[in-house]
């Protein structure tokens, strides 16, 4: 239930802005509108108001603006609030409105969740440096080791690991070649990372070096007792160094309530704590919970928010688009597509997490939505720009009979790729998956 009421929200948040955006520049250049639909199909509720009828529809996987006058095939009388009637350069303004509320939207939604700041791992800003590896890594297998500087892939430099995460996504099953820094060296490694999850990510099996951190200490407890503080970085535990926060909580919990030397990093300096650990509700413990990496605190002002929201909405564009390109040079596999049943379930799994991560999805969801309506396929908003640029650039209008075809083309390849992402999402759904013997 969780996952279709946050499908039901996102999907009608983005519906609805794409859908005012054509709605409002219509109005704006004098266009009469005779629908403004939330979905498509028979109508659930609906209501007028002046030319307009406002309403509701059973389909909840779109939307539409009917204008007075839109297409050829419409009984038009010539008036001036006719779409069609209205120049090339106007009707433009219509059509590209759509995708712009929606890149808007990416950029004023991203802008409100980072404003509330949040704690990070560190290591996501830091430089891949390789801390271990996977059981089973392709990278070892392909003689990386623990140390090793990764600084680009296939040509594209990785500053760190949030871009080496975003440029490895779209990679499984494909060779790729990866620059090395090892001992002042430049390296060349080429590997196939493996497809994992029911996305197919990308991953070739290793982790940063991340350091276990104090997150907060309980009042009473041994940790605060002999003076651990929020903050605090975990060097090594009983002498034993680069340990995970795993193994740092096994070493507690295997102490015999014996002291257990820490050495720490605090505010830039290193320090030893002994500490002695103590039964509660049957397990050893300290009294802190201790973060799996080295957190960082963001709080930007709304200025340095909207900064950071114009970056990661253009970081994530350069991925869209390098996807997209992907699915031509094939470097990108077709079955990372998406459709209705895994956004519901990627909307669930974030509306349990919390808001921000609705909304964070919500986000990422509207600029692929404004990116994808830009290209230039009939049907679509970016297919009839195209349309009509050619038309300006031939200086005459194209027939019916030419647009019916281009109509048609469009329409068979987004039909392909409606059928390529359900069959998609399909998969990814066990009990459905068991029923294919051909996976």
């Amino acid at each position: 239930m969780t996952s279709v009421l946050a499908f039901v929200f996102v999907l009608g948040v983005l519906i609805f802005v794409h859908e005012l955006g054509h709605f409002l520049m219509a109005r704006r250049i004098g266009v009469r509108v005779l629908t403004f639909s939330l979905g498509f199909g028979p109508k659930l509720l609906s209501f007028k108001r002046g030319d307009t009828e406002y309403c509701i529809s059973a389909i909840p996987l779109g939307g539409y603006v009917k204008m007075a006058g839109e297409n050829p095939e419409d009984q038009r009388t010539g008036s001036a609030d006719e779409f069609l009637s209205k120049s090339k350069w106007q009707r433009f303004q219509v059509l590209i409105m759509g995708p712009v509320m929606n890149l808007v939207l990416a950029l004023v939604v991203m802008t409100v969740v980072l404003y509330q700041g949040a704690l990070v791992p560190k290591v996501q800003y830091e430089p891949v440096v390789i801390g271990s590896f996977r059981p089973g890594s392709v990278a070892q297998a392909a003689g990386l080791q623990v140390g090793d500087r990764i600084v680009s892939m296939d040509g594209t430099p990785v500053e760190n690991w949030e871009k080496f995460s975003m440029e490895i996504l779209g990679k499984a099953r494909r060779t790729v070649t990866l620059i090395v820094e090892r001992d002042g060296k430049a390296i060349e490694k080429q590997l196939v990372p493996v497809a994992t999850g029911k996305f197919e990510v990308g991953e070739i099996g290793i982790l940063p070096v991340m350091r276990p951190e104090f997150m907060s200490v309980n009042a009473g407890e041994p940790a605060q007792e002999v003076g651990f503080k929020p903050g605090d970085v975990v060097l090594a535990v009983g002498g034993e160094r680069g340990l995970s926060q795993p193994q740092v909580i096994e070493r507690i919990q295997a102490s015999q309530g014996k002291p257990l030397d820490f050495e720490i990093l605090r505010n830039g300096e290193t320090m030893h704590i002994s500490v002695t650990p103590r039964v509660t509700d049957g397990t050893m413990r300290i009294g802190a919970h201790i973060a799996i990496a080295e957190m960082r605190t963001i709080n930007p002002s709304f200025l340095e928010a909207i900064q950071m929201s114009a970056q990661q909405n253009w970081d994530w564009t350069k991925l869209i688009v390098k996807t997209l390109v992907g699915l031509f040079t094939r470097d990108t596999s077709v079955k990372q597509l998406m459709g209705p049943v895994a956004i519901a379930d990627l909307s669930g799994t974030a509306a349990e997490q919390g808001w921000i991560q609705l909304f964070q999805l919500l986000a990422m969801i509207s600029l692929n939505l404004g990116l994808l309506n830009l290209m230039p396929i009939p049907v679509l908003d970016g297919g009839h720009i195209a349309i009509l640029g050619l038309e300006g650039l031939s200086r005459r209008d194209f027939s019916m009979k030419v647009k019916e075809k281009m109509l048609f083309a469009g329409f068979v390849l987004l039909l392909t790729l409606m059928v390529t992402v359900i069959y998609n999402d399909l998969t990814r759904v066990q009990w459905i998956e068991r029923l294919m013997p051909w996976r």
